[in-house]
């Protein structure tokens, strides 16, 4: 079952185990330089509001009902990220989940066509606990490019510039809980496992014009050092028969005003703002095994470098930064277990 809950979408699967719930975030955030550099991680700035395509039946467009679920507003240009948070079980660990997500149906791991297959050689899911967040498409091994939304039909999106088409927008996700019976046998009951949720959020430059198409898509912004971790369990570890898939909807923040009678977000700071301020970026390092880029994604021009064939300047305020203070993130650590930073 997936539920709306406080702008975060809940897939919870009772009939594969009590605690089997996977909560993932759409987080506001700065968009980083699109100018050839790679960028630490920028903050959460709280998340995007959140509704049900349903409850706007006479206002949005009609392919929006037909794929049914969620709609959330984005400036032309704004950035975001996907937070991930799966139900931590008692004295046994958290629960893992395999996930899939995809922009415009292009899968944002292996940049091929959506499949709700899970493959693993080349690997096109990730694996929550392991895998806290996604900000983008993953283009290098320890590099993605930042999710950056811009007009459907504007030629700037994953899915233009590898299908030819502007058909979806959006993003897809698809979840598959682990296993009972192979949770029960992987991670068996310990009174002494403690885990430390160290993952803080800061509680974002935009061309501010609608569109004629209300509908947004993900298009590759600028390079970001993050790693999309290698599956550590075995593909039947994974209970395809139990998962629950969701469209969300990208609307343009204009047009979403005219759709729920509610103004967007206000527009976020730049990273030149940010940064200037002296606020925090992020770095995060994990023992994970990192997969290798997609090809196919890798071959994506930016929205920067798509602008500059079509002689267009998509990105106002894209001036490169030198982040000062950076925060560095692991992922848990034992009640006793001293941190080791960079020295």
């Amino acid at each position: 079952m997936i539920q709306l809950k406080g702008d975060s979408l809940v897939f919870t699967f009772p009939e594969v185990h009590p605690q089997a719930r996977l909560s993932i975030d759409f987080q506001r955030t700065l968009r980083i330089p699109d100018d050839g550099d790679d960028y630490p991680l920028p903050p959460g700035l709280g998340r995007f509001p959140i509704r049900h395509v349903d409850d706007f039946g006479d206002s949005v467009p009609g392919e929006w009902l037909e794929h049914g679920g969620v709609m959330l507003p984005m400036y032309q240009s704004e950035a975001m990220w996907l937070n991930f948070d799966t139900a931590f079980v008692s004295r046994q660990g958290n629960y893992p989940f395999a996930i899939k997500i995809a922009a415009g149906k292009i899968d944002a791991v292996s940049g091929e066509r959506w499949s709700e297959r899970l493959h693993g050689k080349p690997q096109d899911y990730m694996v929550a606990p392991e895998q806290p967040w996604l900000d983008g498409f993953c283009v290098e091994k320890g590099v993605i490019r930042q999710f950056v939304a811009m007009p459907l039909g504007a030629g700037y999106s994953a899915e233009e510039q590898l299908t030819d088409e502007a058909e979806y927008g959006g993003i897809q996700i698809l979840a598959y809980p682990m296993k009972r019976d192979v949770f029960d046998r992987r991670f068996p009951v310990s009174r002494e496992r403690a885990r430390m949720n160290v993952f803080g959020s800061v509680e974002n430059d935009y061309c501010l014009s609608p569109e004629a198409s209300p509908s947004m898509a993900l298009a590759p912004g600028g390079r970001m050092r993050q790693e999309i971790y290698d599956d550590p369990f075995e593909l039947e570890d994974w209970d395809t028969e139990a998962g629950g898939r969701c469209f969300t909807h990208i609307a343009n923040s204009m047009v979403w005003q005219s759709i729920t009678g509610v103004a967007p977000p206000t527009v976020p700071p730049t990273s030149n703002t940010y940064n200037e301020a002296g606020l925090p970026w992020f770095e995060y390092y994990s023992e994970g095994e990192a997969i290798e880029g997609s090809k196919r994604l890798r071959g994506l021009k930016s929205v920067v470098e798509k602008g500059k064939e079509k002689g267009d300047v998509p990105l106002p305020e894209n001036e490169s930064v030198s982040p000062g203070k950076v925060v560095h993130l692991s992922p848990e650590r034992a009640k006793d277990q001293v941190r080791e930073g960079r020295f």
